[in-house]
């Protein structure tokens, strides 16, 4: 049997003694180097578009901002074997519809970790991960808008988004999501440069962290905006002149 280089393992789990039992289970294991820990999503994210090499992804799913399962699937290629950890079995069947490795719940067992970790390793002596690409030129963030539709960039691809999809704009560390009913859409830059692109009047600043869709507001009670299932919270600076556009349209 080939023998393989130690693996780059990225961990990322919003609890801090999970994750340092992780860390202690990567440390422990001959075929496995711990390259980076995180405890949150966006900031790993932001690791992993940096084109740093991560051949296993351990990766808890319930996480503030992003959770595991929306996390893959934002996975830049080449994507790493991903092992989901988590305390409920429950994700079971979401998890392997998006073909990761393994599936663990918590808490980890070591044996039954290092049971996921011969599985990558298998994965890699049968087919060697693909050499990462060249960095592909520099796209801008969005194109012009024709209609409701606006093309930005998100995962490495330009997207054409319908604008009167989205409730609204949320402004998350150096990027900004796009919610909608269905799905959410993360896309590079702040809240400020999106604010300036914007070419859609109806798509109000109502706080620091948040841009609405007047559209698409259905309440406004107690300095909380309704919009489907979410609520967007309105600051002081921004209520009267909310009110005014609300009254407006």
């Amino acid at each position: 049997m080939s023998v393989i280089a130690p693996l780059a393992c990225v961990i990322i789990d919003d609890n801090e003694i999970n994750r340092f039992t992780l860390e202690r289970a990567v440390q422990r294991h001959d075929q496995l180097t711990l390259a980076a820990s995180f405890p949150d999503a966006v900031e790993a994210l932001t690791y992993l578009r940096a084109g740093n090499p991560v051949d296993v992804l351990l990766l808890d799913i319930e996480m503030p901002h992003i959770s595991g399962l929306e996390l893959v699937k934002l996975l830049p290629d080449p994507k790493p074997a991903v092992i989901l950890v988590t305390t409920h079995a429950t994700f079971a069947v979401d998890a392997f519809e998006l073909r990761v490795l393994d599936y663990l719940v918590k808490p980890v067992n070591y044996a039954r970790f290092c049971q996921a970790i011969d599985r990558v390793t298998e994965q890699y002596r049968a087919a060697p991960p693909a050499s990462p690409t060249p960095a592909a030129p520099t796209i801008p963030t969005d194109l012009s808008a024709q209609g409701t539709d606006l093309f930005v960039k998100t995962n490495g691809r330009l997207l054409r988004i319908n604008f009167e999809d989205v409730l609204f704009i949320e402004a998350l560390s150096t990027y900004v999501v796009l919610v909608t009913d269905k799905q959410k859409h993360i896309v590079g830059g702040t809240l400020k440069n999106m604010e300036e692109r914007l070419p859609f009047r109806h798509f109000v600043r109502v706080h620091r962290s948040y841009i609405v869709n007047l559209h698409r507001v259905e309440a406004l009670e107690d300095n909380m905006l309704k919009l489907g299932t979410h609520e967007v919270p309105v600051s002081r600076a921004y209520q009267d002149e909310l009110v005014q556009r609300l009254q407006a349209l």
